[in-house]
């Protein structure tokens, strides 16, 4: 088992900080791609990719922002809806698993959250030989933009119920993506799937969509 921090190179000299844990008999690995403000510390997700890892997936939380964009981005959201900064990051992360010894032969899938929904869409069209599938959860793909056409790889959009116009932006992008999609309510959650059982139910249906997803192929529409 390999239980490590480290750090993954990008372009503009960055180094950025991930918590990679990946066993030999894993399934395969998730790379968490986070939004708004976010980072590898984000307890929801941190939750999600606990659950994975228990289900046998490796997981890869890493920060998409340095520590001085950090800062920069907390005072003034300058980062936070840079979706082609972040996507590039995402991409470097995903090439950065290919060559590490201990997830270079896994298949990759790529869990969004709010604005990083938008960037793993992004990054899922362009390493389309590399990605095997996506999940967003209260993700904004809207903001991925032309990428929505080009991506060929599986996607379920979770949005939680009371979280309407998020619902909206995601159904509407939801109708431009060629490849299997679907859009998942979780009843009576909002924004942040704060609410009781809201997040078990977003990790059992993130587990079982990449289960399916790592299987060979379905092509049904939903």
């Amino acid at each position: 088992m390999v239980s490590e921090t480290v750090l993954v190179s990008v372009p503009r000299g960055v180094e950025l900080v991930g918590d990679l844990e990946v066993q030999a008999s894993s399934r395969g690995v998730v790379l968490f791609v986070h939004g708004s403000g976010s980072s590898r510390h984000s307890p929801r997700n941190r939750a999600v990719a606990e659950e994975l890892r228990r289900h046998g997936w490796g997981t890869l939380l890493m920060d998409l922002l340095s520590e001085e964009e950090e800062r920069t981005d907390a005072a003034t959201g300058q980062h936070r809806f840079d979706i082609g900064l972040l996507a590039e990051r995402t991409v470097s992360a995903i090439d950065w698993l290919g060559r590490h010894p201990a997830t270079g032969d896994f298949s990759v899938h790529l869990f969004g959250a709010s604005t990083g929904a938008a960037a793993a869409l992004v990054a899922a069209a362009e390493r389309s030989d590399r990605i095997r599938s996506v999940v967003s959860r209260g993700g904004r793909p809207d903001l991925a933009g032309g990428a929505l056409g080009r991506v060929q790889v599986p996607v379920l959009l979770l949005v939680g119920g009371q979280d309407h116009e998020v619902l909206e932006l995601n159904r509407t992008a939801s109708e431009l993506l060629p490849a299997t999609h679907r859009v998942q309510v979780v009843p009576g959650a909002t924004h942040l799937f704060e609410e009781p059982g809201a997040l078990a139910e977003v990790a059992a249906a993130a587990r079982q969509w990449f289960l399916k997803s790592a299987e060979p192929g379905t092509d049904e529409r939903h």
